[in-house]
């Protein structure tokens, strides 16, 4: 079992890891997760220099190469701040696997450091900030999905459906086997695309069933897979960031 997180008291500054799908494809979810942060009076840092956090290479079994990418993520938080990731995919992969990779090199230490004050911004904002939402939005019903490394690599299976839980207007609805990957799995779903498009096919199918026609994650890559793969089937159902809905129907 892993042991109980300790939070701190909120903090005036952090750093943003914005991940490279947030970068590339989603950078409005990356802009509303800092604007929920700056809501409530932090600043936050946004090091330039931040690339990828080098876990495709890492789950495709290249750990050199990955060693590689992650090193250059290590001296972008000088400061003790903590470090917010809109990701639980990018969150697991630099809180539970940086330590695994640098262990027994000259980094080992420095990379248990930066472990150690990574946050997945829904975590972040539930225990550290104790975010209180004014639901402006109108009613509606949403269902959540969570990555399988948020709920599996960093215990987080709660934290996005507490926060929409606290949203007036919103009606949270429970999909069939919730906890089932969605099938994107970074590499995953390009070395294997029929058994990745079989998994987001049952997982759609469990959305759909819900009656509900927005479903909410914290993670890009599921938000790229189910999304796509019910615009592929010309479905109603649309998908957001957790980042975005939130600021969006609270601001």
């Amino acid at each position: 079992m892993k042991p109980v997180k300790l939070y701190p008291p909120k903090p005036e500054k952090v750093y943003f890891f914005g991940t490279c799908l947030i970068d590339l494809f989603y950078p409005d979810a990356g802009l509303d997760g800092i604007r929920l942060l700056e809501r409530e009076g932090i600043e936050v840092i946004f090091p330039q220099g931040q690339t990828c956090c080098g876990q495709p290479a890492y789950t495709s079994g290249y750990h050199d190469e990955a060693r590689v990418v992650a090193a250059a993520q290590l001296g972008l938080f000088p400061e003790p701040w903590p470090i917010i990731v809109p990701s639980g995919s990018c969150g697991g992969m630099m809180r539970t696997h940086y330590p695994q990779l640098f262990a027994d090199t000259e980094r080992e230490v420095q990379a248990n450091e930066v472990a150690g004050r990574i946050y997945e911004l829904t975590e972040f904002l539930l225990h550290v900030c104790h975010l209180r939402l004014e639901d402006r939005g109108q009613p509606e019903k949403v269902v959540m999905h969570t990555s399988c490394s948020a709920r599996r690599e960093m215990g987080l299976a709660e934290t996005g459906p507490a926060l929409l839980a606290r949203m007036g207007q919103v009606e949270l609805v429970e999909q069939a086997r919730a906890a089932e990957c969605c099938g994107f799995g970074g590499t995953f779903a390009v070395r294997h695309p029929e058994v990745s498009a079989a998994m987001v096919e049952d997982k759609t199918q469990a959305i759909e069933a819900t009656g509900a026609r927005r479903f909410v994650t914290s993670d890009c890559g599921c938000l790229m897979n189910i999304g796509g793969r019910f615009e592929h089937q010309g479905k109603p159902v649309t998908g957001e960031h957790i980042a975005s809905y939130l600021w969006r129907r609270t601001s």
